[in-house]
């Protein structure tokens, strides 16, 4: 056998002994190197074979499959788009009628999250264009939709068709027509009468229309007012259903109330034609004798001019007449139908000698005075000293300054 150098080809080709020679090749690597490298590529190689296949084998399984049921799917197919947001999150696997609904099967994709409570609706982005079926609202927090899980067809939603806004549009034209309500000529004269009644009121209409935009400018200035008694209704009504027992009884004495007027109503009646016949009489009275009235209120108007300026006097006579009248009932003797009472007269004029003098009272040192009378007291008397004033029987009057008795007063005191 030949050798081959380093220099030489890294490789050389024998042919194959047998029946197949010269097709079969053998390759063989001449050096370690070579041979580590080839090992190193059949390694990367069956690396990425590995990473293609789980790619493979999760694409195959994909995420969530759920199922929605609709009135109706037009322009939903297998391969339409499942989207959140306007974002593709899915396809649609199957479409199938069942009874009276539509079930369409349909798979999102791997780590898409859908609240468990999502709906689905049809959208058509425009006439011609491919519908898909949306999933809202948003994921943004909670419990996901679980795969195999079932949107009701409460939950979900078709768009009208172009057909249906055309018949609907058509059975209210007709409605409106000679076979409907116009069948008697009624919208005719409806539109006529609203011409005529419209006619030469394009001022006041537009007045109006003013009008309500300042009053709508004002509602929203004053929004926060609007607001504050709308809050202060609701805090009423809930007064209200706090307190439902005192409410009901509120109702039931006013229904009481009410029953009693109902069945005392032709009294009622009389009372009130009586009291008109009586205003009347007022009224006619008033009338003639206005000048009259005048002239009282006039005068009136003096006396209670007067009256408020002798107030304080009203006042103190008001605080003292309940006393007056009382003196004068413990005063009233009914044995005898008289009023008793006891004073001293003299106790008036006991004061200053000036006030003696003026009132003439006995004592004073005057001129015109009667020989033989006291210079400190009245003629005949004697003043008494403090024992003779424990035995004088109870006096109507406190006393002011010195008392005076007859000797012969003091006399039979002594001997008592």
């Amino acid at each position: 056998m030949t050798s081959i150098s380093d220099s030489q080809p890294a490789t050389q080709v024998l042919p194959a002994e047998g029946s197949r020679r010269g097709l079969r090749r053998i390759v063989r690597f001449r050096t370690r190197r070579q041979r580590l490298a080839f090992r190193i590529g059949v390694a990367v190689v069956a690396v990425w074979l590995v990473v293609g296949g789980v790619l493979v084998y999760q694409a195959s399984q994909g995420g969530k499959q759920i199922t929605a049921y609709f009135s109706e799917t037009i322009g939903v197919y297998p391969g339409s788009t499942v989207r959140v947001l306007g974002v593709p999150v899915g396809t649609v696997d199957a479409v199938r009628p069942v009874g009276g609904e539509v079930e369409v099967t349909m798979t999102l994709n791997r780590g898409v999250a859908v609240p468990a409570d999502a709906q689905a609706v049809v959208v058509a982005p425009s006439v011609v264009a491919d519908r898909y079926v949306q999933l809202t609202p948003a994921y943004t927090g909670g419990p996901q939709i679980a795969s195999n899980a079932v949107i009701p067809l409460s939950r979900t939603a078709v768009p009208v068709e172009v057909d249906q806004l055309y018949s609907a549009l058509n059975q209210f034209m007709k409605e409106l027509g000679p076979a409907g309500v116009n069948k008697n000529g009624a919208l005719s004269n409806l539109i006529k009468t609203g011409a005529a009644n419209l006619s030469g009121n394009g001022a006041a209409l537009r007045s109006m229309i003013t009008e309500y935009s300042g009053l709508s400018k004002t509602l929203g200035s004053g929004s926060s007012q609007l607001f504050g008694t709308i809050s202060n209704l609701a805090l009423f009504t809930g007064m209200l259903k706090t307190n439902n027992s005192q409410v009901q009884l509120a109702e039931q004495q006013l229904a009481q109330v009410s029953a009693f007027l109902a069945s005392d109503r032709t009294d009622l009646a009389g009372a009130m034609s009586t009291l008109a016949t009586a205003l009347g009489q007022v009224a006619a009275f008033i009338q003639s004798n206005r000048s009259l009235l005048k002239s009282n209120v006039s005068k009136l108007a003096a006396v209670t001019s007067l009256l408020v300026q002798e107030r304080d006097s009203l006042a103190e006579a008001l605080d003292t007449v309940p006393l007056a009248a009382d003196n004068v009932v413990n005063a009233y003797d009914a044995a005898t139908r008289t009023l008793d009472g006891r004073g001293d007269l003299n106790e008036l004029c006991l004061g200053s000698a000036k006030v003696r003098a003026e009132l003439g009272c006995a004592g004073t040192t005057t001129s015109a005075a009667v020989a033989g009378t006291s210079a400190s007291g009245p003629a005949g008397t004697v003043p008494l000293t403090s024992a003779d004033k424990t035995k004088l029987p109870p006096l109507p009057l406190p006393t002011v300054g010195p008392v005076y008795g007859t000797p012969q007063a003091v006399l039979a005191g002594a001997h008592q």
